[in-house]
């Protein structure tokens, strides 16, 4: 045993610099090892994170598609051009003018807009018997009852924009609350001795919430901004409407409104 000792105290020096000299060996490896784990959890890309969040970022991903497709579809919907044409409005308004409402029915009946339906619905009620108002009466409730019939086929598509904001944020707090269940329960197997593994579980649970999140505040704005364009584009095309009705009644009685006139008023 002495002899022993004796050795290695006599060979102390080479003993340290073959300690030395194996760690500087296996440094570089360990070293490489660690700063490769390390770059591995940095480089985690979104989509990754998205992926390792499971099966509930499934609907809410289909979800987002349906947005999408809502939004465009109701862009080219809700125009200016299928709803109330510049033309078609000038037209109506210059043979209403004149009291033609023959040509103002033919002359709408041919335009497929939300003006042309209209106008096309409302107009053959036009009254001639009754040259006050010539059945304003009349035409008003047409107008009443073809909106009622249309805007609903129009809101139900812009109302799905409700419905998806409603749902993508309670899909979302589902998964958040599956995955908090699985972490908890890891933990509890586990015995908490990895806490790094449970704040990773969280982690991508509250994905799931982000995503629904992500996909529920622009459905609510979607649908106000097309619900308050859908009501602007109806409300021009009942003004036209309106508006040509009151340039037939206001040229039927044109003789009468002069005749009410005071004598000795200027006609310049």
């Amino acid at each position: 045993m002495s002899q022993t000792i004796s050795f290695l105290r006599s060979q102390r020096v080479l003993i340290a610099f073959g300690v030395i000299a194996f760690f500087a060996f296996l440094a570089p490896d360990l070293m490489a090892q660690e700063a490769a784990d390390a770059s591995a959890e940095e480089t985690k890309t979104l989509m990754d994170k998205i992926i390792d969040a499971g099966i509930f970022m499934a609907p809410i991903g289909i979800l987002s598609i349906l947005m999408i497709t809502l939004a465009v579809f109701n862009a080219l919907q809700l125009s200016k051009k299928k709803f109330s044409p510049p033309e078609l409005k000038d037209v109506i308004l210059a043979n209403m003018s004149e009291v033609r409402v023959r040509s103002s029915i033919d002359a709408a009946a041919q335009d497929p807009s939300y003006l042309g339906r209209l106008a096309a619905t409302a107009y053959p009620l036009v009254d001639a018997t009754d040259p006050e108002t010539l059945g304003r009466t009349k035409v008003e409730d047409a107008i009443a009852d073809f909106s009622i019939r249309e805007n609903s086929r129009y809101m139900s598509w812009i109302g799905y924009f409700s419905v998806i904001a409603q749902a993508a944020p309670m899909i979302g707090l589902f998964g958040t609350v599956a995955g908090m269940i699985l972490a908890f329960d890891t933990m509890g197997l586990s015995g908490g001795a990895d806490p790094s593994q449970l704040a990773g579980n969280i982690s991508l649970a509250l994905m799931t919430t982000a995503g629904g999140l992500v996909v529920a505040i622009p459905s609510i704005f979607c649908f106000y901004i097309f619900k308050n364009r859908f009501n602007k584009l109806v409300g021009e095309a009942q003004e036209a409407t309106i508006e040509g009705l009151d340039y037939a009644v206001a040229a039927v009685n044109a003789d009468q409104q002069l005749a009410k006139v005071p004598e000795g008023i200027s006609e310049g």
